[in-house]
């Protein structure tokens, strides 16, 4: 599934060419998303001018005159910028088609796991919103929250920091590479983390999105950016898919194990 930074650089991606224009026509040609796209959307956009795009966790926010587009992207999903004119190709689902521009944003998603919403009034309550953590790139993350969010809880701090009530973002590559960073065991209990090692923590976050950010965003299958290029951090993982290898840093084989359902990996030697 494209995490945050794969995300945020498809918002700025496709932004500069979103801002100020017209929404000259929605053309859903496939309503079956993960949930049904709503028949009367296109007739509710039309002829609004964009204000701009923003990000909320994982999903993107176009801001219009008198409400806002929700897209997720789902599991497989992409969002590119191109001519009107451009064919459609196998899996296109939606254009939003721009005017003056001639452009057409187009959402093209094979498993059809992401979705497509109209939102108006207080966007924060929407249930896909209200109840998300803050951002963990925000100033409202940090050390004394995470200690303050982890203690008395017996779940690993792997999947503490996975959970979207906690903070928003951290999916499984980014989590496993954070931790390694910090130098913490995945399946320690949260609740056994100190103050300092919350805040390294904090830090390991957000260098790693920091620097899969600056790179583009992980490298996946299904994963291309707003050019239609894939992202280039993939190259820099120290420890995820990566078992049996030895440690970038120690040279001892990376370990694997299942948390809740996914992949784990970690250094046993570097990571306590």
């Amino acid at each position: 599934m494209p995490e945050l930074p794969e995300v945020e650089t498809t918002r700025r991606g496709i932004a500069p060419h979103l801002q100020d224009q017209s929404v000259a026509q929605l053309l859903v040609h496939e309503p079956r998303l993960r949930w049904p796209v709503a028949p009367g959307m296109a007739s509710d956009v039309a002829g609004q001018t964009i204000r701009g795009v923003r990000r909320r966790a994982k999903y993107l926010l176009i801001d219009l005159e008198l409400g806002s587009l929700l897209v997720h992207l789902g599991m497989s999903g992409s969002l590119r910028v191109l001519p009107a004119s451009e064919p459609r190709r196998s899996h296109d689902h939606f254009d939003l088609l721009l005017a003056p521009a001639g452009l057409t944003l187009r959402y093209n998603d094979p498993r059809r796991f992401g979705s497509l919403h109209y939102l108006t009034g207080a966007i924060d309550e929407h249930p896909l919103l209200h109840a998300l953590g803050p951002e963990p790139l925000g100033d409202d993350f940090d050390a004394a929250y995470l200690h303050r969010s982890s203690r008395g809880r017996r779940v690993a701090i792997k999947l503490l920091i996975m959970n979207s009530h906690i903070v928003v973002g951290v999916g499984n590559i980014y989590a496993s590479e954070a931790l390694f960073c910090a130098g913490i065991r995945p399946g320690r209990a949260a609740r056994s983390l100190s103050r300092a090692e919350c805040g390294q923590l904090v830090d390991a976050i957000r260098e790693v999105l920091g620097n899969a950010l600056r790179a583009g965003g992980t490298t996946l299958r299904d994963y291309v950016n707003a050019d239609g290029a894939p992202g280039y951090f993939r190259q820099q993982l120290y420890v995820y898919e990566r078992a049996d290898e030895p440690c970038r840093r120690c040279a001892t084989p990376i370990r694997h194990r299942v948390q809740g359902a996914r992949a784990t990996y970690y250094c046993p030697q570097c990571q306590q």
